[in-house]
């Protein structure tokens, strides 16, 4: 049932008229040096973004564009607020590689 929701959400998201701002997913993406970012796979992937990870979490998985180490620090720390953030981040890129593939 969660999984129906979410996708009616991200389908939603993605439906819907452009948002006035970009989200900091999006923005980080679109300023990414990899080659396969694409706007429109920036924008997808900020959709799913929206929908499962809080706004500050967003801004925190946004600084992994800039800083891919900082990942690695996160996934590795013993902080119980890292272990949460990168379970919701987890279950945000599983869900990002569905939609956006």
């Amino acid at each position: 049932m969660k999984r129906i929701l979410m996708s009616a959400a991200l389908a939603t998201a993605m439906l819907s008229p452009a948002v006035a701002t970009a989200g900091p997913i999006e923005n980080a993406c679109n300023r990414s040096d990899r080659s396969q970012s694409t706007r429109s796979l920036c924008r997808c992937i900020d959709a799913v973004a929206r929908t499962t990870l809080t706004r500050s979490e967003q801004r925190r998985a946004a600084r992994f564009f800039n800083d891919p180490d900082e990942a690695q620090r996160v996934r590795v720390s013993s902080r119980r607020r890292d272990a949460e953030f990168w379970e919701n981040y987890s279950a945000f890129g599983a869900e990002a590689e569905r939609a956006c593939s």
